[in-house]
């Protein structure tokens, strides 16, 4: 097990520095007004809200334009929100039935490899995101008209021409893997293809672009009928000319023909947001034994049968358990003593004092795990989860299990195997520590959005692993 070591200044002067080429200018301005756009989708909202507080630290007003099913996220963090109409209007209740639908129909999907979750899960995804670009544009005009901001921050995986319409600077967001900027020499996004597996980059490729085809066409005539210039056929969005934000580990990046410009693309290498600090509570059983978090994402949290074994699992060993059910709590009965589940953890404040934490690989999980030095067991099943696995096995920083073929079968299939692991990854965190001061490992900035002053605080090492469910026998150190 290979430890990433790292340092993180709390939004020291190089993170400040990331915003000046486009912010600077403006400061004999009253307040300049910063929108900012996430997906509607937990992982990009709360990147958002993690990076605005930088924004208002440079003397900028952030205002959020969001679905309306996050007002209330972006609210609750205190900043002023405008509504974007992403969808058909519906009733709140028919909204969240929609959604759950949505998340139920895929369950079965989550436990098939990214090959074959090319035709439903794939294909469905895209079709809802250009149904939201399409719509986001029948809005998204009037609002910026309404807001009128000097510059608009937007984390997406697609365009809306009314923001490049707007003539004003824009920033890109890549709350994803890496390779969301595609070139033909590394694996494709979504893939959990190997750098060198050239075979598997283009029967992915090509099978995306099959399977997509009505949707690009769709979006390749929306795009002109709005005033930008179409696209290549399957690309969705393009850079930033101004500048790109990626929530992305650097010493991770793949190596490019043509790397990626650094004046136009800044490693975020991680995005928290402040939180209160999080009060463990009391367990009726193992009270003094490590602690588990346990945490598959608002769309995980919808396999509640793989959950529900992995907490029987847990309560069979010598170790408590936090494990995030999101919306599906009334689902769970008669629980372990060892196990206290919730509706939802703040991750900024859960993490730092427990031991492990499986997670399901996505980007928010990945990078807040590296910034705090935690040991993990990822479980993909969808998204960048598959490409985070593969790549934290390539560079040295985790290694999968042989149980099964392939990141996301590993764990998912093979429950006994990922508890069997826990006793290994939690009595290696000495030794992990121990591999961080003696490994030569690249030193990478953690960037602590909690922090709002501009003045370096004093770094910290950060010891951490990350396991894709790793077999004991397999530890180097």
């Amino acid at each position: 097990m290979v430890a990433l070591a790292g340092v993180t200044d709390h939004l020291g002067p190089a993170r400040a520095a990331v915003a000046a080429p486009i912010l600077a200018g403006d400061r004999g301005m009253s307040q300049p007004t910063v929108a900012c756009f996430p997906e509607a989708a937990y992982g990009p909202a709360l990147n958002s809200v993690g990076i605005a507080p930088a924004v208002q630290s440079l003397g900028h007003r952030p205002v959020f334009l969001s679905d309306q099913g996050f007002l209330e996220v972006h609210r609750a963090y205190g900043f002023e929100v405008h509504p974007v109409c992403l969808s058909a209007p519906m009733p709140p209740e028919q909204m969240a039935r929609f959604w759950e639908d949505f998340i139920n129909g895929h369950i079965p999907h989550f436990r098939q490899s990214p090959d074959e979750q090319i035709d439903r899960y794939v294909k469905d995804c895209w079709s809802a995101i250009v149904e939201c670009a399409k719509w986001a544009q029948k809005d998204l005009p009037a609002v910026l008209e309404r807001v009128q901001p000097d510059r608009v921050r937007v984390d997406n995986v697609i365009l809306f021409p009314a923001i490049k319409r707007r003539g004003k600077p824009w920033v890109r967001i890549i709350s994803c893997s890496e390779n969301e900027i595609e070139v033909s020499r590394i694996p494709p996004h979504w893939s959990g293809c190997g750098k060198n597996d050239g075979l598997c980059h283009a029967r992915f490729r090509a099978r995306v672009q099959e399977v997509i085809r009505p949707m690009v066409e769709d979006f390749i005539s929306f795009v002109p009928a709005n005033g930008e210039a179409p696209y290549p056929l399957g690309q969705f969005f393009e850079p930033s000319p101004f500048l790109n934000l990626l929530l992305y580990p650097e010493p991770l990046r793949y190596r490019r023909q043509y790397p990626l410009a650094p004046r136009q693309l800044q490693y975020l290498e991680g995005c928290v947001r402040a939180q209160a600090p999080y009060s463990i509570p009391r367990y009726a059983a193992n009270p003094h034994a490590p602690l588990l978090y346990v945490s598959f994402g608002s769309l995980g949290a919808g396999d509640v049968d793989l959950l529900r074994r992995l907490i029987a699992a847990i309560g069979k060993l010598l170790y408590r358990a936090l494990v995030n059910v999101s919306g599906y709590k009334d689902q769970y009965h008669d629980l372990p003593d060892n196990v206290i589940i919730e509706s939802w953890f703040p991750p900024p404040s859960v993490i730092p004092p427990v031991d492990l934490v499986i997670h399901h690989g996505g980007n928010n999980s990945f990078t807040e795990c590296l910034l705090f030095g935690k040991p993990s067991i990822i479980m993909p099943y969808v998204w960048d989860g598959h490409d985070n696995a593969t790549r934290v096995q390539e560079t040295g920083r985790g290694f999968p299990s042989t149980a099964t073929a392939g990141p996301t079968r590993t764990a998912r299939r093979s429950l006994p195997l990922a508890c069997r692991i826990l006793a290994f990854a939690i009595g290696s965190i000495a030794s992990a520590r121990t591999c961080a001061r003696t490994t030569n490992l690249p030193r990478w900035l953690g960037c602590s959005m909690n922090g709002l002053d501009e003045t370096p605080r004093n770094a910290r090492l950060l010891a951490g692993s990350v396991l894709t469910g790793v077999p004991p026998c397999r530890h180097p150190c």
